[in-house]
């Protein structure tokens, strides 16, 4: 018997070893790459940066690894692939993988694809329509009907978005990505088997092809050879895409750029559950979360998630004993620009990852003695970093590669274990945006017919549809052509965030990440009205399913059309048209004062354009077209108290300036232009140098661009040139939109002078934001001084501003006081005599120094007090300074100059001291540039001494130039 048993132990002893044998070679089964295992660790810089996770990669027969496709692995030291390696790659493996699809969503500006990689298992990838249908009825509850949600669930997959490549010098993203996809669609490990079965992962590889492709030849121009991170040398080019440098992470909102069209396009399509944003700055490892304050509106679901996520991933980390990896202490959570922000403004999760990165393949020293976020120095223990790194590292490209293909594994691997969890958060976050729409106060926002640019107000409805926000219209009703957003709908709270004020709080511990307001009806100049109760029939409103376009109507008889210009956007592009069109018969007059016209019922304000000379055809595509209402007369126009002061419209020839140092938001200006039709020449440095600009140009632009007088005179060190920025056929990408044989040196103090030259003999300079103090260092003029605000907080808000000089045509159709967008940018002012130069102001108070004496004047007979009438009217209510966002001690800015009218020689310098041309986003703000330019050649106006002597003489004339 005790023979039998031990016989049994042995034959179960036996079973066992085999199972654990047989489990082994089932491991086995699959090849692993030992050449790329060793090539990982020796271009890894220390095994603490080595997870475990991205070891063992397969050596599949049939589908080819970067290793085996590009004869390196990824990360190798000096080694980075442009766009269409990168695609061919992926193409590769979709011809001999069927668990990988790749797909063109769109092209760039520079005519680049934009490819959407799909990867899934096998049946997966069969039914990816079904999946996609599915999520589309989670992502609407109401398209639910009686289905069951829990068998809804049951038959859907979780689809988690990685996006790469966003901002190029952050280079890790896209060569990771390749290896990545490669490793979810072979590996037959547990995990990856996990993530492939239960999830669907759509990457897009480089979602800035324009800019990655500068990157990569710049890398291999320039920076590649060089040995010290912190030398100084540019580390990008300075082009990125056409447009856009870095902003193009803050196009969510206004959704102008081919990249954010396409980060759209890509989610109506798939709706994926979770995103992930692939970046790269702070060390070693950041996951978001933020420190708060939160966005608003955003469903504490969200919230959740953000939390529960990253505390997963840094577990995960952690648990394969990586230093270095933290949440919180970076960014905050409140604005909604953001790519990842397309998820979290509906009901999905958009989360994003800081890698360390050394913007490019090169292996540095790096020292973070000096990197703080939050308060905390980055290499300090904290709660939410708990395995800090060293204060210098040793850090390599493979390093970086390592840390966030571990990272997003973590992260795909919580989505694949958690997946229908996140699919019901997600279904759940559209029923409460549908209850609190119809239980919460407001229920609707109401855009009326009646508008100061009925254009823009079309403009606002197209942008909210893009949104995915519905619209209606009222069809009929007293209140007919009225546009009414009804809140019982899936994107409520994105709605109420883009529709009403942002609440900032003053008391916020850690500053701001970006702006912190959006209004989009003040940044638009949209009256918009939220209402607590819908007053409007339901048969009355038809949801609108295509973009709007307002056509301006023609009231009267006449062959003058009169336009009561009230800041229309789309005036100067109708004069460009009417050039275009009219011929030598057609022109514009603006008249200089108030005015009435015999057949117009309304009395004109200054501003008012008449349209002379077009055929009624003419007329009616100028009207139509550019969204103008006109008025047509057959009398001419007469002044009021005063002699009629007009005079005719003759567009400038513009110039934008860039340097070469930061092109941001020159970039913007341009686009803006474009947008708007506005003909223009881009100049840099070198034209500055060669000189005669007045006999080129009439108005040179000046956008907002970062530093002082030294950065705009003297640009990027001459130390690095010559420093060629041509396209060649070796860095066929560079050269554009703009060249140069050398980019370091800046114009010089030649240029600077040629650039005063031009504003003496008559031309006409504009500058925006902190360009306006560049130049007023310079000395080009010396009528504008630096106002020492040290306490002013002002982050990107939205604040009421005065019209102090309502006769310069710079301020005419804006009213008394109004709404402007204002960051952080450096103040201005005038001496007290010259205060006629100041246009505009910020608030409406007066500043100390204008404010009327009141006391005892020594050596002049003591005044009595004047009786107060008791008729008297009662004290205008004090508008309040900031009507959206936050700014901190308010009084420091209040009463100083907003925009300047500085005469110069025969010309003139027009200094903002904001950007009214801010990331294409505050539409409102831009006629005040655009009346500049209509009105280039009359911006001389009347003092108020002048003034003054005019209605005293009323049989005078007064004339502009």
């Amino acid at each position: 018997m005790q023979l039998f048993t031990n016989k049994r132990l042995c034959r179960a002893s036996l079973f066992a070893i085999t199972g654990v044998v047989l489990g082994s070679l089932s491991l086995r089964a699959q090849s692993i790459d030992a050449t790329y295992n060793e090539k990982i660790k020796e271009y890894t810089t220390d095994k603490r940066f080595l997870p475990a996770t991205v070891l063992d990669l397969p050596d599949d027969p049939k589908v080819p690894s970067p290793r085996k496709h590009f004869g390196q692995i990824i990360g190798t030291p000096g080694i980075i692939h442009r766009t269409p390696e990168i695609y061919g790659y992926y193409q590769k493996l979709a011809e001999t993988s069927p668990n990988i699809t790749m797909q063109e969503v769109s092209k760039t500006e520079e005519g680049r694809p934009i490819q959407l990689v799909v990867i899934g298992s096998e049946d997966a990838m069969k039914r990816l329509d079904h999946y996609k249908k599915q999520l589309a009825l989670l992502a609407d509850p109401r398209k639910m009907g009686n289905q069951d949600i829990e068998k809804v669930l049951g038959d859907t997959k979780l689809v988690y978005y990685l996006n790469g490549g966003l901002h190029s010098p952050e280079m890790g993203s896209p060569e990771m990505l390749m290896e990545l996809a490669y490793r979810l669609i072979t590996s037959q490990s547990a995990d990856i088997k996990t993530i492939r079965e239960n999830i669907i992962v759509i990457i897009n590889p480089v979602s800035e092809p324009d800019g990655w492709d500068k990157q990569v030849d710049w890398y291999n121009r320039y920076t590649k050879v060089r040995k010290d991170y912190e030398d100084g040398f540019p580390k990008s080019p300075p082009y990125w895409g056409k447009y856009t440098y870095h902003d193009n992470n803050r196009d969510g909102l206004q959704i102008s750029q081919s990249l954010t069209k396409a980060l759209y396009k890509i989610f109506y399509e798939w709706h994926p559950t979770a995103s992930l944003d692939l970046h790269e700055s702070v060390p070693l490892l950041y996951i978001s979360t933020g420190t708060g304050p939160y966005n608003e509106t955003i469903d504490p679901i969200t919230i959740g998630e953000w939390q529960i996520m990253a505390h997963h991933d840094i577990t995960a980390l952690a648990a394969q004993g990586i230093p270095g990896v933290f949440t919180w202490a970076f960014y905050d959570g409140w604005y909604p620009g953001y790519a990842l922000w397309i998820s979290n403004n509906h009901n999905a999760v958009g989360r994003f990852y800081e890698t360390f990165g050394n913007a490019g393949a090169n292996t540095y020293l790096r020292d973070l003695a000096n990197q703080k976020y939050a308060g905390d120095e980055v290499t300090s223990k904290e709660w939410y970093r708990p395995d800090p790194a060293t204060e210098k590292v040793y850090w390599s490209y493979r390093n970086g590669i390592n840390y966030m293909q571990a990272g997003v594994l973590a992260s795909l691997s919580y989505g694949a274990t958690n997946s229908r969890m996140m699919l019901k958060n997600f279904y759940q976050k559209g029923l409460n945006n549908i209850r609190k729409g119809a239980e919460e106060k407001p229920k609707a926002f109401v855009i009326s017919k009646d508008q100061r640019d009925p254009a823009m107000a079309a403009y606002l409805v197209n942008q909210l549809r893009a949104q995915a926000i519905e619209v209606h219209k009222a069809e009929s009703g007293k209140n007919q052509g009225d546009y009414v957003v009804l809140l019982n709908q899936p994107y409520r709270n994105l709605a109420v965030s883009l529709l009403t004020k942002q609440n900032y709080p003053k008391e916020a511990k850690f500053p701001p990440y970006d702006d912190i307001a959006w209004t989009l009806g003040y940044l638009y100049g949209v009256d918009v009205k939220a209402e607590d109760s819908v007053k409007y029939a339901t048969g009355d409103l038809k949801m609108i399913s295509d973009d709007v376009h307002y056509a301006g109507a023609i009231n009267g008889d006449g062959t003058n059309y009169v336009l009561n210009y009230k800041g229309q956007n789309n005036l100067l592009p109708a004069l460009l048209w009417m050039k275009s069109q009219g011929g030598k018969t057609a022109k514009a007059v603006v008249l200089d004062t108030k005015t009435t016209i015999a057949g117009i019922k309304d009395t004109l304000a200054a501003g008012a354009v008449v349209f002379k000379g077009l055929t009624p055809d003419q007329s009616k595509k100028l009207a139509t077209q550019f969204g103008l209402d006109l008025q047509a007369a057959k009398g001419e126009p007469t002044g009021l108290g005063a002699p009629l002061r007009q005079h005719d419209v003759s567009l400038p020839r513009v110039a934008i300036y860039h340097s070469w140092y930061n092109t941001q938001d020159e970039g913007w200006a341009r686009f803006t232009f474009e947008q708007r039709g506005i003909p223009y020449t881009s100049i840099n440095k070198d034209h500055l140098k060669t000189g005669e600009l007045r006999k080129k140009f009439d108005v040179i632009l000046i956008p907002r661009m970062r530093g002082s007088a030294t950065n705009f005179i003297h640009e990027i060190d001459k130390r690095f040139g010559p420093l060629p920025y041509t396209k060649t056929p070796e860095f066929p990408s560079h050269g554009f939109p703009d060249a140069t044989n050398d980019i370091t040196g800046g114009p010089g103090f030649e240029g600077v002078e040629n650039l005063k030259q031009f504003v003496e003999a008559g031309g006409v300079l504009v500058t925006l934001d902190n360009s306006s103090q560049i130049i007023a260092e310079t000395g080009i003029t010396r009528d504008l001084d630096a106002v020492s605000a040290p306490t002013l907080f002002h982050p990107g808000s939205i604040v009421t501003v005065k019209n102090r000089r309502p006769d310069s045509p710079v301020m005419y159709g804006f009213p008394e006081t109004f709404p402007i967008f204002r960051g952080i940018a450096p103040l201005l002012q005038t001496k007290r005599h010259n205060r006629d130069m100041m246009l505009m102001q910020y608030g409406t108070k007066p500043l100390k120094d204008e404010e009327e004496y009141k006391g005892l004047i020594m050596g002049m007979p003591d005044k009595k007090p004047a009786k107060e009438s008791p008729k008297a009217a009662t004290p205008k209510k004090e508008e309040p300074y900031v009507l959206s966002g936050m700014v901190r001690n308010e009084q420091t800015i209040i009463g100083h100059g907003g925009i300047f009218n500085v005469p110069v020689g025969s010309g003139r310098v027009i200094a903002f001291t904001f950007d009214p041309l801010h990331r294409y986003l505050n539409h409102h703000d831009a006629p005040l540039l655009w009346n500049v330019l209509i009105n280039w050649n009359h911006l001389d106006t009347p003092t108020p001494a002048t003034t003054a002597e005019v209605k005293a003489n009323p049989a005078g004339k007064v004339s502009g130039n």
